[in-house]
């Protein structure tokens, strides 16, 4: 009877013990799982916070943006990425460029390019107006609209507005009103301004495509250093 007792003891304490040593290891596994889990959430985590801080630049012009006759590569906001690859800066540029835009065409198309983030804004527009007499006033008008509607969206982005200049034989009288336009109005709106986007490459043969307006892939590489010069201290 004693042995009978003795033996059921035993067995008792074994069986107990092999309830522990499987609770033991049921808790060891849910504790790597929890443990996988939360490493995995704490990558996901530090992607997306990666993602949160690349900012944006959006250059928003004509052809000469869009790079017309070059290959998209070759065209100035594409080499401005390739500079800020180069120096491993957080900032991913967007090409809003389209041929033959006006500042009346890029007023109307404005609501739909602000949709995406903006925290630079590179304005090269006019161009189009001036090749086409298209009233200073007008253009003037026009401009102010788009810049007004980028600070409503995006009241903290940075602006840059690009001059331009027409060709002497439009007349004094046009010319000199619409080279003044780009300066009066970075100084209204408080933009930073370069000049003349096309310096040191408008009217030079060897630096622009055969319709003697847009530059060729050299002429491209000017610009985006003229551009660069004032984007840098931004970024």
């Amino acid at each position: 009877m004693i042995k009978s007792n003795k033996l059921r003891y035993n067995y008792i304490v074994l069986m107990i013990g092999a309830c522990l040593l499987a609770s033991c290891g049921n808790m060891e596994s849910k504790t790597e799982k929890s443990t996988q889990v939360t490493s995995g959430d704490s990558a996901q985590i530090t992607s997306t916070a990666k993602k949160d801080q690349v900012k944006h630049i959006l250059f928003f012009g004509t052809s000469l943006t869009a790079g017309l006759g070059v290959n998209p590569e070759q065209a100035f906001p594409a080499l401005i990425q390739k500079k800020i690859d180069s120096l491993h800066l957080p900032y991913k540029v967007i090409n809003a460029g389209l041929s033959g835009e006006t500042s009346a065409a890029g007023k109307s198309r404005i609501n739909w390019i602000l949709k995406q983030p903006v925290d630079i804004f590179v304005l090269e527009l006019g161009s189009n107006d001036g090749l086409r007499g298209i009233p200073v006033t007008e253009t003037t008008a026009n401009l102010q609209a788009i810049i007004d509607r980028v600070k409503e969206k995006y009241p903290k982005a940075r602006l840059l507005l690009t001059g331009m200049q027409m060709p002497p034989s439009m007349g004094e009288k046009y010319t000199k009103p619409f080279a003044a336009m780009f300066p009066a109005l970075a100084k209204k709106n408080n933009m930073d301004l370069l000049p003349f986007l096309l310096k040191d490459v408008g009217g030079i043969t060897r630096l622009n495509q055969k319709d003697g307006i847009h530059p060729n892939p050299e002429g491209h590489q000017i610009v985006a250093a003229n551009v660069w010069s004032k984007l840098q201290p931004e970024l």
